[in-house]
C-alpha cells in the first residue's frame, strides 16, 4: 500500500511551444526534404523530419488539467510516482498512467435497511453520510472501486450500528436510537471512518434519515407506546392528586377549620382522589344528616 506523495510537475504551457515546434518544423522539413531534387538528401532528412514531427504527436498525449479541489495519481509502467494536487495546465511523460479523482464532498444516501435492533425487534433505518476523498493514493491502489466501496461499507456499519443500540426502551441511561440521535451519529461517523480510512476516505458527517419500527409489529409497537403514555400520565396524576390531599388536610388541621376522626379523614381522602383521579367529571354527594324511611 503506497503512501501517497504530492510531486510537483512541468507547467504544460512551457512544454506547449516545443510540441508545437516539432510538429510544425518536422512537417516544413518533410514537406521540403521530398521537394528536393537530391535524393540522398531527402533520403535523410525526410525519416528524420518524420521521427520528429511523430514525437511532437506523441508528446501532445502528456498534457492534462487539474480542476480546484482534484487530484491526478501518476504511475510509470506500473509503480506509483506520485499525486499532482494543484489546480493548473501540466505536462509529464507521455508514457505514464494518469487517473484523476475528484477531492470534493460527496453525499452517499443509503436506502431503507431493515434489520433487528438489540432487542430483536425489526427496525428500518437508513442514513446519509457525507465523505471525501482525502488520499488519492490509497483510493487508486488500495481498493477496487472506492465509490462501491464507500457504499458497501455504509451500509455494513449501518447495520452493525443498528444491532448495537437498541431502538427504545433500553436499560436505565442507556443510549437507544430514538433518544440518542447525536450520540449515534457520533458512533456511525466513528465506525465508518474506522472501515474507509483503508481507501483515503474522511468522513464528514453521518446521521440518520429514517428509523421507524418494521410494518408487522409497528402496530404492536404504537399500542405499547399509548399505554406507557397513559401509564405515566396517571403516575403524575397521582402523584399531584396524593400531594394536594396531604396539602388539604395539613391546611385544614393548621387552621383548625374542623377537626375530622381517622373514620372523617379516610373518607375525606377516599372523595378528594376520586375528584382528582376521575376522568369524567365527578358529582358531588351531600350528606344531610337526614335518616331514610
Amino acid at each position: 500500500m503506497p503512501e501517497e506523495r504530492v510531486i510537483q510537475v512541468t507547467s504544460g504551457w512551457g512544454v506547449l511551444p516545443v510540441s508545437l515546434s516539432m510538429i510544425g518544423g518536422g512537417a516544413v522539413v518533410f514537406i521540403s526534404a521530398l521537394a528536393l531534387n537530391n535524393t540522398a538528401i531527402a533520403f535523410l532528412l525526410a525519416p528524420a523530419a518524420f521521427l520528429v514531427a511523430l514525437a511532437g504527436f506523441v508528446t501532445l498525449s502528456g498534457y492534462f488539467t487539474l480542476q480546484p479541489n482534484e487530484a491526478c495519481v501518476v504511475s510509470l509502467f506500473g509503480p506509483y510516482l506520485g499525486t499532482v494536487k494543484e489546480s493548473g495546465f501540466y505536462w509529464v511523460n507521455p508514457f505514464t498512467t494518469r487517473r484523476k479523482i475528484s477531492l470534493r464532498s460527496r453525499n452517499f444516501e443509503g436506502t431503507k435497511l431493515k434489520v433487528n435492533d438489540k432487542t430483536g425487534n425489526p427496525i428500518e433505518i437508513a442514513a446519509v453520510t457525507v465523505w471525501h476523498v482525502a488520499d488519492a493514493a490509497k483510493a487508486t491502489f488500495d481498493v477496487e472501486d472506492y465509490d462501491n466501496y464507500v457504499r458497501i461499507q455504509s451500509e455494513t456499519a449501518l447495520r452493525h450500528l443498528a444491532n448495537s443500540f437498541a431502538y427504545d426502551h433500553g436499560e436505565v441511561h442507556e443510549i437507544t436510537l430514538r433518544s440518542g440521535m447525536d450520540e449515534v451519529s457520533v458512533a456511525l461517523k466513528s465506525e465508518l471512518q474506522d472501515r474507509l480510512t483503508q481507501a483515503g476516505v474522511v468522513v464528514d458527517e453521518a446521521r440518520l434519515t429514517h428509523l421507524a419500527y418494521a410494518p408487522e409489529i409497528a402496530g404492536v409497537m404504537l399500542r405499547r407506546q399509548q399505554a406507557e403514555a397513559i401509564i405515566a400520565a396517571r403516575q403524575k396524576i397521582v402523584h399531584g392528586a396524593v400531594s394536594m390531599v396531604e396539602m388539604a388536610l395539613k391546611e385544614l388541621d393548621e387552621k383548625k377549620i374542623v377537626t375530622f376522626d381517622s373514620h372523617d379523614k379516610a373518607s375525606l381522602v377516599s372523595n378528594l382522589l376520586i375528584v382528582l383521579c376521575s376522568e369524567a367529571e365527578a358529582q358531588p354527594v351531600i350528606n344531610t344528616g337526614a335518616k331514610s324511611v
